[in-house]
């Protein structure tokens, strides 16, 4: 799965900080934190005509994110939102679009890693695209476990949405050059963590199984659809889960915004079911209750 260009998108505008620029001239400074330590939060939004999906919950956590990195200068949701709102409308952008919600540190003074240099408050980057989902949620996608292991709370926790990927980036890099869509990442002791870009869940024997958010993000998909289970009466359960009892799940699928809700159907080379008719059932309600998540701007 590779993403293409989308020709829309050529001349968006692009929230900056305070205000709007055209995409070519949407830049910062060479000072900034995310240049100089990938020191900053964000956020990924999908946009539906009845609004943005969970938008409360994303800034919630953009926000904590920034508190737990002793961000200052931190924009209100008030601010966000009205930024969101102004790059939405000058991009006549009401459905198809995501939205990478960025925050920095700012710019620094001079070159280096305290953050006691960044001496002009946070900047705000609100970048909107044209942009379907990026999986093939009919057919499903194929992944394989790699060796990059998922931070714990020890190294880095993974609460914090922060802008250093790199974890991710190489379990990304290890699928890639096996030909698969996702890399499966596992924790520090080999249960089954997350994708590198989304988390898991597994169906067996009538329940739904998902990892603890122990070496993951407690994403908000995710979360999502684990309120949708229990109020559908179904059995979630939330436990340590190793490669085996994913490779023989009855369904195994991937949830996030910018795919939602997509069925894995191989781990390293092992087939998984895909129309298992409790995974199906999930993946059609939650298309339906997507749209009752949106909040108007």
């Amino acid at each position: 799965m590779l993403q293409k260009s989308n020709p829309q998108n050529d001349n968006i505008q692009v929230f900056i900080r305070d205000r709007l620029f055209p995409r070519s001239e949407a830049k910062v400074s060479v000072f900034d934190s995310s240049v100089q330590g990938g020191d900053a939060v964000w956020e990924g939004l999908r946009v539906y005509p009845e609004g943005v999906v969970c938008l409360d919950k994303h800034l919630t956590r953009l926000h904590e994110s920034a508190k737990t990195l002793a961000f200052v200068d931190i924009p209100s949701k008030e601010f966000i939102k009205d930024a969101i709102k102004q790059t939405l409308d000058a991009n006549g952008m009401t459905d198809d679009t995501h939205i990478r919600l960025t925050l920095t540190r700012g710019e620094k003074i001079t070159s280096g890693m305290d953050p006691r240099l960044n001496q002009n408050g946070s900047c705000l980057i609100v970048l909107a695209e044209w942009k379907i989902l990026v999986y093939d949620n009919d057919h499903g996608i194929k992944v394989i476990s790699t060796s990059q292991r998922r931070n714990s709370p020890q190294f880095l926790d993974s609460k914090i949405h922060h802008n250093n990927l790199l974890n991710n980036i190489i379990a990304k890099i290890q699928a890639n050059v096996a030909g698969k869509d996702a890399g499966l990442m596992l924790d520090d002791r080999g249960f089954v963590a997350e994708l590198n870009g989304s988390n898991v869940f597994m169906v067996k024997d009538g329940k739904v199984y998902t990892p603890f958010a122990h070496a993951c993000l407690p994403g908000i998909t995710r979360n999502s659809v684990m309120e949708m289970c229990n109020k559908e009466g179904i059995a979630l359960v939330e436990a340590d889960i190793s490669l085996s009892q994913f490779y023989n799940g009855d369904g195994v699928f991937a949830t996030g915004t910018m795919g939602e809700l997509t069925p894995i159907v191989e781990i390293d080379g092992r087939s998984i079911p895909k129309n298992n008719t409790l995974q199906q059932r999930i993946i059609k309600r939650y298309e339906k209750e997507v749209r009752m998540l949106c909040e108007k701007l």
